[in-house]
């Protein structure tokens, strides 16, 4: 599986698109993977990531590669 995904028509690393999830900058994150999801908006593929936004936090989020929907499990 490859380390990186084009998301909303760029290349982003597992880094950048939790990133773009959080709107933040994140301390770690894991590979990003496909999701038997489509998304809600668009019918998109959506893929996820596990990243830590803090020492004490770990958030799976899950980001359309089409639109700009995004959620994370702590919604």
């Amino acid at each position: 599986m490859p380390a990186n995904r084009v998301v909303q028509g760029r290349m982003v690393t597992p880094r950048s698109l939790a990133e773009l999830i959080e709107d933040d900058d994140v301390m770690e994150a894991e590979e990003i993977e496909d999701t038997d999801r489509d998304c809600p908006e668009c019918g998109g593929d959506v893929v996820s990531v596990g990243y830590m936004p803090s020492v004490t936090e770990y958030v799976t989020g899950y980001k359309c590669q089409e639109c700009d929907w995004y959620e994370t499990d702590r919604d």
